[in-house]
Formats: structure tokens, sequence, C-alpha cells
């Protein structure tokens, strides 16, 4: 059993003892923790908008997420099965206090978990995160009297997003249409099945070849949408039955393409392509974390942007494309920040985005790819020991690398003029992470591999 409580919520597995996993007992703690804090944050506010995925614990969840704001006096706006971002949205559409999303992203089934957003649809910041864990733990709320108790309503938001997005300027249904696109997609058995069918028809696609869209929560591979977990769609593709191929996460938060040869375009590409389009008809800065391709940052400077990189962690890249003005952001795990439409990272927007760019330039997905310069990211860890001072070793290598530009406002990560180190313990593991990048794998892991060397040396001393 786990249980993970952070700044943007609480995760963990279903079952268990209390505080072992995510129990009812814990459900409820944090869900009436989190009212309390947006009733002092939103005093004359009383609702709350809660969505969820498709998991198999969905709807018990939710039935004690909703009961609990409801016993806390507020209205809950409950939108039932949904996108994260589809959430974000009906938080600001219903002009509510803040909203609870029902999901564990890319984790298996057996977990579970309530992501926290403030009055804008967006994750809770530092400051407020810690603030419900505070009252979390000190049990520092009061549940209403019976006339005070809230009302449930339950609303459908997915025809409101799909309006938003192809509401959006970059937005060309005509373009999609006329190119006559046949579109294979992968929805994990999650909300992804409800959602992205019902886009892609909303943008004029008329051949959809669906795999794993009944959002039944039985996810018919791993979630997290990795190269490795993709060989039915990419075999799909392969045999030439479609044009391109979408895959989402449970949430439908994060998109990866499949090219019309099977290949992959690379989550880390789908954010620098519809980066590349957005600058091409309204150039402007960027933002992605410390951990996400150089090639963001290449293409911006072609466009005659500026790039800035964040801690890892969406709050971070949304707060700093907010200071610079960005005109789009995002992770390179797939996630597409577009503040045209809302500072959360959304699919839709990104299908939508990328289809109109295909559409324009005439040209295949794979054609698409080689237009972009090409990096290799690799991804180690580094595990340690109970009497390992991370904040010390992380300080030695930064003084080790010193004549290297160093950033370590997360972690530590190192620029070379061949490619990039970053290292950062985790939150949740007794690891350091280490993600490389350069222009070979080959070269990638030997920049990973001096690094790694190095800190397995000061662990020993």
């Amino acid at each position: 059993m786990s249980l993970v409580k952070s700044i943007s919520g609480i995760r963990g597995t279903i079952g268990g003892h209390v505080s072992e996993g995510l129990s009812p007992v814990d459900i409820v703690r944090f869900t009436a923790a989190y009212a309390t804090q947006r009733r002092a944050q939103m005093p004359n506010n009383n609702t709350i908008v809660v969505g969820r995925d498709a998991r198999i614990s969905g709807e018990m969840v939710n039935l004690l997420v909703t009961g609990t704001l409801l016993g806390m006096g507020y209205d809950v706006v409950n939108i039932g099965l949904a996108s994260t971002p589809t959430t974000e949205l009906a938080v600001t559409g219903e002009k509510a206090a803040g909203g609870i999303i029902l999901t564990a992203s890319h984790n298996p089934k057996q977990w579970n978990a309530l992501k926290l957003l403030n009055e804008k649809g967006e994750f809770l910041n530092d400051a407020e995160g810690k603030e419900v864990l505070k009252i979390a733990e000190d049990e520092a709320f009061t549940f209403a009297e019976v006339d005070n108790l809230g009302h449930l309503t339950n609303k459908d938001y997915l025809p409101y997003h799909i309006e938003q997005v192809l509401g959006l300027k970059l937005v060309d249904k005509a373009a999609i249409e006329k190119k006559n696109f046949t579109v294979a997609i992968d929805c994990v058995n999650s909300v992804g099945g409800l959602a992205i069918p019902a886009v892609l028809k909303a943008l004029g696609v008329k051949n959809i070849i669906t795999l794993n869209c009944e959002p039944t929560g039985h996810f018919a591979h791993n979630p997290e949408p990795l190269p490795q977990h993709l060989t039915e769609i990419s075999d799909l593709l392969r045999s030439g039955k479609a044009d391109v191929g979408f895959v989402v996460d449970p949430d439908v938060d994060r998109l990866a393409i499949i090219c019309e040869n099977g290949d992959m375009f690379g989550e880390e590409y789908t954010l620098v392509s519809v980066a590349d389009y957005v600058l091409s008809q309204t150039p402007g800065n960027t933002v992605s974390n410390l951990s996400s391709t150089r090639a963001l940052s290449d293409v911006t400077r072609q466009h005659g942007g500026e790039y800035n990189a964040s801690a890892v962690g969406e709050v971070n890249v949304t707060t700093l494309m907010k200071k610079t003005n960005a005109v789009i952001g995002g992770e390179g795990n797939g996630g597409v920040i577009y503040p045209e439409c809302h500072y959360g990272r959304d699919a839709l927007v990104g299908i939508a985005l990328f289809l109109t760019s295909l559409a324009k330039k005439d040209i295949k997905v794979s054609e698409l790819r080689k237009t972009f310069p090409n990096y290799c990211i690799s991804k180690n860890r580094i595990d340690l020991t109970p009497t390992t001072n991370v904040d010390e070793i992380l300080a030695t290598i930064k003084s080790i690398y010193k004549d290297e530009r160093v950033n370590d406002i997360d972690g530590v990560k190192i620029d070379f003029a061949n490619g990039w180190v970053h290292l950062r313990k985790s939150n949740t593991e007794p690891i350091v992470r280490v993600y490389s990048e350069a222009a070979s794998m080959v070269l990638a892991d030997q920049l990973a591999g001096q690094i790694i060397d190095r800190v397995n040396a000061l662990m020993e001393m």
C-alpha cells in the first residue's frame, strides 16, 4: 500500500489501513482540508467542481469526495467522467472556488488521486498546497450543520471544452477537413475514449480508428504512453491504415503521436511541433521544465523568441509562462499548455493544433518530425542509502562543473556544449533521477554515466 502527499494533492493505492493507502478516511480528511482552505481563500464562493477519470475506484472515490464537500457546505458541480483539462475549464466556466480531479494520471489501475485546483482552474501553488496538508494533519475542519449542507448538480462539460478548442484562432477546421485524414487513437480505456473521438469529429475528421476507447478503467496496457506500451497502435500505423496516431493517458493531459509508418514521433516532440506552429503564427516566448528537450529552445530561437526553463511540475511551468508572457509551453511528457485556451496541459488542444499544422504543411507526420532538431533523452536513476546527504552531493556536483552552465532551481542541471544532464531527488522515492540529452543515445548515456560515476564515488566517501 502507498500514500503520497504533495502540494498538488494526494494519491495512493486503493485499500489497506488508514494512512497506508488511499483509504475512505484519508479521502474524507483531505477533501475536508481542501474545502477549508478554499473557504479561507474564497469566502464568498460556495461552488466546487468535481470530475474523474474512468478508474475502477473512481465511482467510490467520487461519492466520498462529493459527499464530503456537501457536508462541508459546498455546492458541487459534478461533471462525471471528464478529462483533467475539461475539469480545469469547468472551474472557470462555473466561476467556482476550485475543483478536484479524481485521477492518478498514468499510474496503474490500483492507484487513484485527488488533484486540487484553485479558482482559476490551475493547480494549487506551494503555499496553498502546504496549507491543505497542514489542515489535514491537524484535522482543523468543521462540517456544516443540517440547514447549511450543499447541493449537488450534474453537468456534462465536454461540449464546452470542445467549443473552446474549436474557437481558437490557430485551429483551422476547414484545413483539417479538406485533408480527409484517417486518424487512429488509443485512449487506454479511460475518459479519452469519450473526449478524443468527439473532438476529432468536431474538427471534421470522418475516418477514426478506435483502440481501447471503452471507458471501463480496465487498462488494456500500461497507461503511461511510452513506446514500449504502444505496440498495438504502432503495428496498426505500420500496416498503412492511418495517417497519424494519437495516444493519451487516462486523464488526457498528455499526448503521444505516432507517425504514419508506425514510428514514434517522440513524446518530447509533441510540444516542440505544436510550439513550432504556434510560433510561426504568433512569435513569442516559450517555457518547459528543466528535464525537457533542448529542441524547444532551438525552435523558439529560430522564431526569434526567448526560451526559459522552470522547475519540474506543471504549476512551476505555468507560473514562469505568466512571468515571461510565453505564448506556449508545457512539459516534455507530451503536455501542451496553450494560454489562449487555458493554463493547463491539454491533449485536445494539442491534437487540434497539431492536425492544423499538419494540414497546412501538407506533409507526412514522419516528414514533419525530420524538420526538428533531433535529440535523444536517456533516463536513469541512482538509488540512495539511508545515510546519503543528497543536498551535499548535489552541491558538490555543482561545484565540480562550475565552469559549465549550471541551473540549480530544481536539483542541478548542467548544460554542456554537446548536451545536458539534470539531477533531481525524487519527492516520493529514495532516489536521484538522472536525465540526460544529446544528439545520440550513446552520447546521452555517456554524459549520464559520467555524472552517475561521480555521484557514486561521492556516496562511497
